[in-house]
């Protein structure tokens, strides 16, 4: 009954678009905003399934949904609230989130504090990767905002400094954010998931992050460039069916991060009707299990290039090539279990994505894109990066081309 009234929900944004208009009321002589957002999609694979849907039969289990209240209480102080839903394969599952919740007060220009769950400021686009309507393409750069790793990254409970600073002598804007939280990752994403295919079973995992962010809009218009860096003490806790004893059925796990890092670089130029967009993300994770029963670094990297052009008022093409390889290495009684995986040149240590996008403008609240994927490499390794044992019980095939139609509703 759940699952008939949200598709029901969403049926009503999709086939009804002229009539979504964004919702504004008085409380104490101030207005409140009403905005909310849908997207479904359809995903067919020729080879291997992908982001845990069964892809090769073709699936349009790729469903996200969210609605935001905001209020500008003064002309400094704003409050607001988002939740937010999605059932990507088996991804989020209908587990509705609350995404984020805050307080925020700019005191000037150059300094604003903001508090509660805070969207975290990674590189380009990682507070906006939910809001499909602002993107030219369905699925953003993978090997940089990997769909089964948004819990992860999105949002932090805590609190921002942030600011923008006008340099002497013309030389551009200096926009800055440091943060520090907790984050909470779902039980519902690709770590966990993943995790089941070894009998570990999580209950919680999250712990602090603290990071920032400092972008530079050049001198030359329409260039921005930037950096990001985020920190993790991560605890994570389990239960999990140890393999050197399955008679004793299934025993208390957990994991502790000695090193949990990303660095960030990006940059975007901006010219007409041209947008040029790259970023490198670097991940690193040093992971304990069970007080030294495993240890496993895992070390990540992925980059894209991309280009979208505006052709006409409601058509944009656009086309990226991702870059994504990782690596890891483990020691411990239990790493027999976890071989090195050192050779990023082997298709089980890569993905090689190249992308073409349409974008259509079908209204301007209401838009259709069809995407084309062509990828080499499937990356099935003890990190989440969309190509999934679970749902790949024959084995994986080196070269996977996907079709991804999305279309989506804001107000």
């Amino acid at each position: 009954m759940r699952r008939q009234i949200v598709e029901l929900a969403l049926l009503c944004f999709c086939v009804g678009p002229t009539a979504l208009h964004a919702q504004e009321f008085k409380l104490f002589d101030r207005t409140v905003q009403v905005h909310g957002f849908a997207s479904q999609g359809f995903v067919y694979t020729d080879q291997n399934n992908w982001l845990t849907m069964h892809s090769s039969q073709g699936s349009g289990a790729f469903t996200d949904f969210g609605a935001n209240v905001s209020m500008q209480v003064t002309d400094k102080f704003r409050v607001g609230v988002q939740v937010y839903d999605r059932n990507f394969g088996n991804l989020g599952e209908w587990h509705p989130a609350l995404d984020w919740a805050l307080a925020d007060y700019r005191f000037k220009t150059w300094f604003g504090i903001r508090g509660g769950k805070v969207k975290t400021v990674l590189g380009l686009y990682n507070d906006t990767q939910d809001l499909d309507f602002l993107h030219t393409f369905a699925l953003l750069p993978q090997s940089v905002y990997p769909t089964d790793l948004r819990d992860a990254t999105i949002a932090h409970l805590g609190g921002d400094i942030y600011g923008r600073v006008s340099l002497k002598r013309h030389l551009g804007t200096v926009s800055y954010t440091a943060y520090a939280g907790h984050r909470s990752d779902s039980l519902h994403s690709g770590n966990a998931y993943l995790a089941s295919r070894f009998q570990v079973y999580y209950s919680s995992y999250g712990g602090l992050q603290y990071g920032g962010d400092l972008r530079w809009n050049t001198p030359l218009k329409g260039l921005l460039i930037g950096s990001s860096r985020m920190n993790g003490d991560l605890t994570g806790q389990a239960v999990f069916l140890n393999p050197l004893n399955l008679s004793a059925g299934f025993v208390p796990y957990s994991e502790v991060s000695k090193a949990d890092w990303t660095n960030h670089f990006y940059g975007q130029y901006t010219v007409g009707k041209l947008r040029i967009d790259s970023e490198y993300r670097r991940f690193v994770h040093d992971g304990i299990i069970n007080r030294d029963a495993l240890e496993t670094i895992t070390d990540v990297r992925g980059w894209y290039v991309s280009g979208a052009y505006r052709i006409i008022k409601r058509l944009e093409l656009g086309s990226y090539y991702s870059h994504y390889s990782i690596t890891s290495v483990s020691g411990g009684p239990l790493s027999v279990f976890a071989p090195h995986e050192t050779d990023t040149s082997l298709p089980g240590n890569h993905i090689y994505d190249k992308v073409i996008t349409a974008r259509i403008d079908v209204q301007k609240f209401w838009n259709v894109k069809v995407e084309g994927h062509f990828m080499n490499g499937y990356g099935a390794s003890t990190y989440p990066d969309g190509f999934y044992p679970q749902v790949n019980p024959q084995g994986f095939k080196p070269n996977t081309n996907a079709l991804v139609v999305r279309t989506s509703v804001n107000f």
